[in-house]
């Protein structure tokens, strides 16, 4: 996913992204919805998230 659609979701989310970088931003997110913020942690092959808006692009 492209960072200016990570910062149209985080915009329509209530998440200010000022200068955030993208695994920094995608995890605000992920907090801000209450989900783990494990995004590119290695975690995705196990973390059971299966319809987490970032699994595609997650490693």
């Amino acid at each position: 996913m492209k960072m200016q659609e990570i910062k149209e979701i985080a915009k329509q989310r209530g998440v200010k992204a000022g200068t955030l970088k993208k695994a920094e931003l995608i995890k605000a997110i992920q907090r801000m919805e209450g989900n783990s913020d494990c995004y590119a942690e290695g975690k995705a092959a196990n973390c059971g998230q299966d319809q987490c808006l970032w699994r595609e692009d997650c490693d």
